[in-house]
């Protein structure tokens, strides 16, 4: 279950929101009627829908637009990350990787494990290094330089764009590809068209939300998700203890 659990630690690439300038830099200024406004353009049936009142929480002592930012950039982070998860379910589910996994030759976990299973089955050391990959990549776009020097940008939390992920250009040796748009396939993308799929992104971010903990939830509740019995194998490890194989956390 590499791609599932190590999915569910990443984040990445570009969400949109409409900018305004202000002086020398680009900022977005994201406000609840934004957010209103927005969620009637994803779902007209179900709208905005903050039933916890979070926009008004005001995170670590920030201002609403702070949170807001924090709050759909969290929202689009785990939505992609649900995406590449239940993707990587899926194809693990039945596809086998022909290679060897380890120096020693050993092969890949095969489809008669789950892919929860699979995960226990791979060494450490092979989930200690999607783990370090992940929180490298975590850790750079948090820590991405301001907007104006090489990779840089606005921190979500400060009107930036929520979900954008920089450019490796602030690496000090050549990376040939970004982790968004590596081939520049969309570089000459409207801004009209670059909204339409960002909402899109979002509204299959969170169904594959759903998506991904009903696979789960079907594995290890029996009968919990009843469209998914008999089609997925039960599993009796702990699904929030990625370790839990190796050594107890």
């Amino acid at each position: 279950m590499k791609f599932c659990l190590a999915a569910l630690l990443a984040g990445s690439a570009a969400a949109f929101a409409p900018s305004a300038k202000i002086g020398a830099k680009t900022a977005l200024s994201e406000t609840k009627a934004d957010l209103e406004a927005l969620g009637k353009q994803l779902n007209p049936v179900v709208g905005y829908f903050d039933p916890l009142s979070l926009t008004d929480a005001g995170f670590w002592g920030k201002d609403q637009e702070a949170t807001i930012g924090w709050l759909r950039h969290a929202e689009i982070k785990h939505g992609r990350v649900a995406m590449a998860a239940f993707v990587g379910y899926v194809v693990q589910s039945n596809f086998v990787f022909p290679w060897a996994q380890t120096l020693a030759g050993a092969p890949h976990p095969g489809t008669d494990l789950s892919p929860p299973e699979q995960w226990d089955a791979i060494p450490l050391g092979a989930k200690l290094q999607i783990m370090f990959f992940v929180g490298f990549l975590e850790i750079y776009s948090e820590l991405t330089p301001a907007e104006g020097a090489a990779g840089g940008q606005i921190h979500y939390t400060k009107g930036g764009q929520p979900g954008k992920y920089p450019t490796f250009d602030a690496i000090p040796h050549s990376v040939p590809f970004d982790l968004y748009d590596p081939f520049k396939f969309h570089t000459g993308l409207t801004a009209e068209s670059k909204e339409k799929r960002l909402r899109a992104e979002i509204n299959n971010g969170r169904l594959a939300q759903l998506g991904i903990f009903g696979f789960l939830c079907a594995q290890t509740i029996p009968g919990s998700v009843p469209a998914l019995e008999g089609v997925v194998k039960p599993y009796s490890g702990e699904v929030m203890a990625p370790f839990e194989a190796n050594w107890s956390l």
